[in-house]
């Protein structure tokens, strides 16, 4: 494909995704463990797959050297059909970052990918429960909005967030040994995958 064909397709695939995000808020959210359901009052809007790194440290400890996990580094998609077919688009980062509204605190992140809006969670419950979670896998989580960001331009895309449940993940997980006394400071990056899905107070007529 030539560049300005190529251009004029992902032009497109940009114009069209406001709408596909529209069209997000139709995804039924899936069965959970019981305690990774998200409260009453709130509504699915957005659902993406993310493909990226938890990332670990060699720390010492009272029980000895140990991996510890120091944040994610990760790339939020979503897929919508356009012309003939379908087009995969960049929504969001998912990193560590300090969250203005609790005085710096080091939150987990979700920056969007156009309108630059951002939300900060903690993980408010998580499961392993091996009638959902893969073997091996980091847990599934239930996340609670911490602090919210709208874009410079005044975007919101994230900023309405709530809640945020971590969902069908594999991989992840610190690996089972290569930290010890000798190691401390070593960092190592396990691939992952999982869904995010987020949810927004529930609009009253």
């Amino acid at each position: 494909m030539n560049p300005q064909k190529l251009f004029i397709v992902l032009a497109g695939a940009m114009a069209g995704l406001p709408m596909a995000m529209a069209q997000q808020a139709t995804v039924t959210a899936p069965g959970v463990p019981a305690n990774l359901r998200v409260p009453g009052g709130h509504a699915l809007y957005l659902k993406a797959h993310a493909e990226g790194t938890q990332n670990y440290i060699c720390t010492p400890g009272a029980g000895g050297a140990a991996w510890k996990l120091f944040g994610p580094q990760a790339t939020l998609f979503i897929s919508f059909p356009w012309l003939r077919g379908e087009v995969t688009q960049q929504i969001a980062t998912h990193y560590p970052s300090a969250n203005p509204l609790e005085g710096g605190l080091a939150r987990p992140t979700w920056q969007h990918s156009i309108d630059t809006s951002a939300v900060w969670a903690k993980a408010a419950a998580s499961s392993t429960d091996p009638a959902f979670v893969e073997q091996g896998a980091i847990p599934w989580l239930l996340l609670e909005v911490t602090g919210a960001r709208r874009g410079p331009m005044g975007g919101m895309a994230l900023s309405q967030t709530t809640y945020i449940q971590r969902l069908n993940t594999s991989g992840g997980s610190a690996p089972g040994s290569g930290c010890d006394d000798s190691l401390h400071g070593a960092t190592v990056m396990v691939p992952y995958q999982t869904d995010y899905l987020f949810y927004q107070a529930e609009r009253r007529n």
